[in-house]
């Protein structure tokens, strides 16, 4: 007796999640040497962008302290209109009562130090020829903890007891052969446009990470600065932060305080516009290192899956004709390469970290950068945005590198699949 109930394609019993990737796990070592040469090629490509991700963030880190700790400081106030137009003539831009601000901007939790700088250009004689030059005066002990970056070349730092001594920049000192102990003539213009010399002792001589800068730049004290020009006042106060962090938000508080007192705030980023261009630069540069790298990862990843699909399509065909849809079959590869994904970019976290860890321990001796005379130590700084990034980045290659061949063989007619097996 036959049924008119027509009959109805059995469907297989769904698979537990856990099931899937137990599955998934034992066919990815299914064949241990290919397995092996993924991960090793996902691990190496993770290694490598977390240990260029590092050696470029120390970049960013050093260059910002060099400028802060030899030039700039972390935050500088003057009178509006002083950084655009003061440099040709900064006695209109005085600051009338530096001692009374410093008290109120040191107040701020976040300031370590406040020190006032009164610049001017002038000549510097040594008895035989003039030397066009621009002058900074300084608090001498101030200056002296801030200037971490700033190397000595010859003699030693200003001291608050060195009233008419001065510290001249490399390019100065070659200039006018001068070297600690020398005396020289320092002629200024008055604020009155009257002219003024003060003899004075070369004490010492600097290099900072600008020969620009050192080619032109000597510093005195400011008490003598402010003889030689005839003023009580300065042109900028210079903050000093005891977290460089903190720079965007003291700029904003120390900008409220200072509205009504016709005075401008500048970070130290706004101070050296090169720096930003810099870092954009070798952003630029990294992210083209990240796309070698994840083109790296897929090409090897690829040529993995392709080889291992190839020798499985009888197996993929028979578990289709077996009932099971396309999408089981694409599931199963990409998770698969999921599973190698996440071995070989942790694999590769680990391998960087420790790398970085050793190489920082030693340092890597850098050339001088352009326009600089100092060289560097340059470390490896493993942050946790650079691991999470290098880890995603290895995991995506891999999964884009299954997907592919997983469409290919999910819409593979089964006939065509079950051939390879004969």
């Amino acid at each position: 007796m036959h049924s008119d109930t027509p009959n109805k394609q059995r469907r297989p019993t769904p698979v537990p999640p856990s099931a899937r990737v137990k599955l998934a796990a034992r066919n990815a070592i299914r064949h241990k040497g290919r397995a092996a040469t993924t991960l090793a090629a996902i691990s190496f490509g993770v290694a490598v962008l977390v240990l260029s991700r590092g050696f470029v963030e120390d970049i960013f880190v050093q260059l910002a302290e060099a400028i802060i700790h030899s030039q700039s400081g972390h935050i500088q106030l003057s009178k509006v209109g002083y950084f655009a137009h003061g440099a040709h003539q900064p006695h209109k831009y005085l600051i009338v009562d530096p001692e009374g601000d410093k008290r109120r901007i040191v107040s701020l939790p976040e300031v370590a130090d406040v020190m006032a700088r009164l610049s001017f250009s002038g000549l510097l004689n040594n008895g035989r020829a003039d030397y066009s030059i621009l002058a900074e005066g300084i608090e001498p002990d101030s200056e002296a903890a801030l200037g971490t970056f700033l190397e000595l070349s010859a003699g030693r730092r200003l001291a608050r007891e060195d009233r008419y001594g001065i510290l001249v920049g490399q390019g100065v000192a070659e200039s006018l052969t001068l070297k600690p102990g020398d005396r020289a003539v320092l002629v200024v213009n008055t604020a009155e446009g009257a002219m003024n010399t003060l003899d004075v002792e070369v004490i010492g001589v600097f290099r900072s990470f600008s020969k620009e800068y050192d080619n032109r730049a000597i510093k005195i004290p400011l008490s003598a600065a402010q003889e030689a020009l005839n003023t009580k006042g300065a042109n900028t106060l210079v903050v000093s932060l005891k977290n460089t962090a903190d720079t965007d938000r003291v700029v904003s508080q120390l900008t409220e305080r200072t509205v009504w007192r016709d005075q401008e705030v500048k970070g130290w980023q706004d101070l050296n516009d090169f720096y930003p261009k810099t870092v954009e630069l070798y952003r630029r540069q990294f992210g083209g290192l990240q796309l070698i790298v994840l083109v790296m990862v897929l090409l090897s990843v690829v040529n993995a899956v392709n080889m291992s699909v190839f020798e499985r399509m009888g197996e993929f065909g028979t578990a289709r004709a077996l009932g099971n849809r396309g999408f089981h079959v694409f599931e199963i590869i990409v998770l698969e390469n999921i599973l190698m994904g996440l071995v070989g970019a942790t694999v590769g976290i680990v391998l960087g970290v420790l790398v970085a860890y050793g190489v920082s321990k030693i340092g890597i001796s850098m050339p001088p950068p352009p326009n600089s005379d100092l060289g560097y130590r340059a470390y490896i700084r493993i942050s946790a945005n650079a691991r999470v990034s290098s880890f995603l980045i290895g995991l995506a290659a891999t999964v884009l590198a299954a997907l592919p061949p997983a469409m290919k063989m999910a819409r593979m007619p089964i006939a065509e699949a079950l051939r390879h097996s004969i």
